[in-house]
């Protein structure tokens, strides 16, 4: 296996402990966004959205960390520069949905509308078409 392409299979299993949290959390909040729940006090799925909106913000929080050590590691590789370009990319939009993330976290009461807004957040969804091209991209230097 050559040096970029231990490099980029590194790089994958990292992004996709971190793409599985937020994927996880995403499909679990279609679901309850679909269930018309005023408030997530009183069930057990409004218990359950907010432990995944933690998750997720902090799987974006250690994305961001991960990006840059990426970056950094790319330094002066012209091999790798196209990555490095792409993962600054993603640390942008996993700024915009963590933030987007953590409005709806402050909130006292999360109803299915608010959860159905942040599915349509144009942040959350750049974000997770982000996380599908890599993927796609690294599974191509996998051996």
């Amino acid at each position: 296996m050559s040096a970029l392409a231990a490099q980029l299979a590194e790089a994958r299993t990292e992004l996709s402990a971190r793409c599985n949290t937020v994927e996880e959390a995403y499909e679990f909040m279609l679901a309850y966004a679909g269930q018309g729940l005023a408030s997530d006090s009183g069930s057990a799925k409004g218990g359950q959205v907010r432990e995944y909106l933690v998750k997720a913000e902090a799987a974006l929080i250690s994305l961001s960390s991960f990006v840059g050590t990426f970056s950094a590691k790319a330094g002066g590789a012209a091999e790798l520069a196209p990555y490095a370009a792409f993962m600054e990319v993603i640390d942008r939009d996993a700024r915009a949905a963590r933030a987007a993330i953590a409005l709806v976290i402050a909130q006292p009461s999360i109803s299915s509308q608010v959860i159905d807004n942040l599915n349509a957040s144009i942040h959350l969804r750049a974000l997770l078409t982000d996380l599908f091209l890599i993927d796609e991209v690294l599974k191509g230097h996998t051996v």
